[in-house]
């Protein structure tokens, strides 16, 4: 490779250093203080000058504070006169905020996007925005990855042949789609309303589910609210057995044991974009590392070799998947 440089905000240093890990490179220290004022201040403490730079920083709790810090790295990388700075951002949690829908609000993720390029970030790699159009906020130039092939393989080594996915509602229907080709089995979804940020309503669900086993697949859970409304739906329908899947664990409160405590319920499964599931162990918990994939895409971005080559459809099961 050529000169690299990785270095991690707080927010999930475990996660960077299994990346390191498989780039066979070291992390780099980075030390955080606060003043007497709760301003942060942050300060590199490898050589930046000339290295191709990659700072990794998930948005977990506290978002805010997460968010400063990594926009403070990436200034500090250029005025360090780095060659070229990536923001590794695992979970880009204000891709929630995508459009206005209500007078007088903020779109979050298009101005997040904003003060990433301003701060110094030459370009983004990500994994599993909210929504599509998320990756348009940004300027610069955007590797956004998924974790269908880590969550695929996982459930390669179950019997999948009673097996339905069920997407919580229409829009992610075409993730699910994708997930539920590379399983070879059929799709459902729900017909969802959200109410608010806690609150959902399913009055449908769109395919056959009936003596089914399900994998609901969804790309993040918070409060486990839509998954909760979900279930009632595919035990009224008649499934047997149910298995929840998702790129970002948000898993906030008592999320983990709601789901874990329901009937049906035999397996959760998330990745570790989010340092959360580890706060929350649970006998029905599962979490798959998405690092080898990040580490991958982080190579190919510093040998300029193709990264879409990698995300090709029908591509077999493998350590990375992207959008």
């Amino acid at each position: 490779m050529n000169q690299i440089a990785v270095f991690s905000g707080s927010a999930h240093p475990g996660l960077a250093e299994e990346i390191c890990s498989a780039l066979g490179v070291p992390l780099h220290p980075t030390r955080l203080s606060r003043f007497s004022n709760d301003c942060i201040e942050v300060q590199l403490q490898a050589n930046c000058r000339e290295q191709d730079v990659f700072i990794v920083q998930t948005f977990s709790a506290p978002v805010q504070d997460h968010l400063t810090e990594l926009l403070l790295m990436l200034d500090a990388a250029r005025g360090a006169s780095a060659a070229r700075i990536t923001a590794v951002i695992p979970h880009y949690a204000y891709a929630r905020s995508d459009k206005k829908d209500a007078a007088r609000i903020s779109i979050g993720g298009r101005l997040v996007a904003d003060l990433l390029k301003t701060a110094g970030a030459d370009r983004v790699l990500t994994m599993t925005l909210h929504s599509p159009q998320v990756h348009g906020f940004f300027s610069v130039p955007v590797d956004h990855l998924h974790a269908l092939n880590e969550l695929a393989q996982h459930f390669h080594s179950r019997d999948l042949s009673n097996t339905v996915v069920v997407s919580p509602d229409l829009g992610y229907a075409k993730t699910a789609a994708a997930f539920a080709r590379k399983l070879g089995r059929p799709v459902a979804a729900g017909a969802k309303e959200r109410i608010s940020d806690t609150q959902v309503h399913i009055s449908a669900i769109i395919g056959e589910i009936r003596d089914r086993d399900v994998i609901v697949l969804d790309d993040e859970i918070a409060s486990g609210g839509s998954i909760l409304e979900l279930l009632k739906h595919l035990r009224a329908g008649g499934v047997r057995s149910v298995r929840i899947a998702c790129t970002h664990g948000i898993l906030a409160g008592d999320a983990v044991q709601r789901l874990a405590d329901e009937a049906g319920v035999v397996e959760i499964v998330c990745t570790n974009t989010l340092p959360n599931a580890q706060n929350y162990p649970n006998d029905k918990l599962t979490v798959l590392s998405v690092a080898p994939a990040l580490a991958e895409a982080m190579r190919r971005i510093n040998t300029g070799e193709s990264v879409s080559a990698l995300f090709a459809e029908g591509a077999q099961v493998g350590p990375l998947a992207a959008e």
